[in-house]
């Protein structure tokens, strides 16, 4: 069975950093471009980041453009997001989603994806 399963939300306080995991189990990471989404309450669901199958790519969000950064190690079957100078409107489920044909080239795309994590609650809070 496929899954992806993140972990390492939290609370943490503005300013503060976070590093989101997403896991792969039942398939390799390797040939699949990975993309992290995000939804607060009440809102549509937003894309994020997103990373190409060899990690030679990476698009992000306007939102998040120069506190977060996307990598992965396919060693470890494992994408990662960094998030730096979290801002309560960063507060939401975050989401990591594959599919065999999702790609990511220009933007944070929402098509083909095929497989979604739980998710992992982030809140930014003082």
């Amino acid at each position: 069975q496929l899954q992806l399963v993140e972990s390492g939300g939290g609370l943490v306080q503005p300013g503060g950093s976070l590093r989101l995991s997403c896991a792969a189990s039942g398939f390799t990471l390797d040939y699949y471009a990975i993309g992290w989404f995000r939804q607060a309450p009440g809102k549509e669901r937003e894309g994020v980041s997103c990373i190409s199958s060899s990690g030679s790519s990476t698009n992000y969000a306007d939102s998040v453009k120069g506190r977060f950064t996307i990598s992965r190690d396919n060693a470890k079957n494992t994408v990662y997001l960094q998030m730096n100078s979290l801002k309560p409107e960063d507060t939401a489920v975050y989401y990591c989603a594959a599919g065999e044909y999702y790609y990511c080239s220009g933007y944070v795309s929402h098509r083909y994806l095929e497989v979604w994590g739980q998710g992992t609650l982030v809140t930014v809070s003082s």
